[in-house]
């Protein structure tokens, strides 16, 4: 079972299976793919990350994937790494600059990775914009309004149950699909009709279990 999920989140990473709203996403991550100089080790990553970026602006210029305006109407939160508009009463817009990844390319295997464990919240990436110099990705999400507070507890079982130990805080580990999950605070993972939600993740992948048979 756990070999069958491994291989089936393999093919989405390296763009061999989506659905719709990964088909973007796996485009640009296996452009940036077919430039990479650099190893697997987070410090090469970082330094390779500017490249990226400029990688990026010249793929959304040629691909017309700039989205010019963003209206700050719109507004209504922000964080560390990314700020979140509202589109309209079923969706929000979350302009990110992957600042908790040591690539852009990692971002881009975290919304894969969201998409498959949490498809009520999938992010659809919609383009890229430019603020103040620095490269954002957009993002589409549903939007979840929040109808109580949510118990940790409650996100603590769901993911135990899901093959996810809980390592420290909001932090996860799944030690045989090799994947980190961290942030899952009450910010994160909404309750709704007694529902969980989680609308921001951040996953990471250990490469040496991930892709080891």
């Amino acid at each position: 079972m756990i070999q069958n999920i491994k291989n089936e989140l393999r093919n989405i990473i390296s763009g061999k299976s989506s659905s719709s709203y990964d088909a973007i996403t796996q485009t640009v991550a296996s452009y940036l793919r077919t430039g990479e100089s650099s190893g697997p080790m987070a410090e090469k990553k970082h330094q390779n990350k500017p490249q990226e970026a400029a990688r990026l602006i010249k793929f959304a210029e040629e691909n017309d994937l700039f989205i010019s305006e963003i209206d700050p109407d719109n507004f209504i939160s922000s964080g560390a790494e990314q700020k979140v508009y509202i589109q309209d009463e079923r969706y929000v817009l979350k302009l990110n600059d992957a600042v908790y990844y040591a690539s852009w390319e990692d971002y881009f295997h975290n919304l894969l990775l969201h998409n498959y464990f949490f498809s009520d919240t999938e992010y659809e990436l919609i383009g890229f914009h430019l603020l103040d110099k620095v490269l954002y990705a957009v993002v589409r999400q549903p939007f979840i309004k929040a109808d109580n507070v949510t118990d940790l507890s409650s996100v603590k079982l769901f993911l135990e149950n899901n093959g996810f130990v809980n390592k420290k805080r909001h932090d996860y580990y799944h030690p045989e699909l090799g994947l980190i999950i961290e942030d899952l605070h009450d910010e994160n993972v909404l309750t709704n009709d007694e529902l969980l939600y989680f609308i921001d993740t951040v996953f990471f992948i250990e490469p040496e279990i991930f892709w080891k048979d």
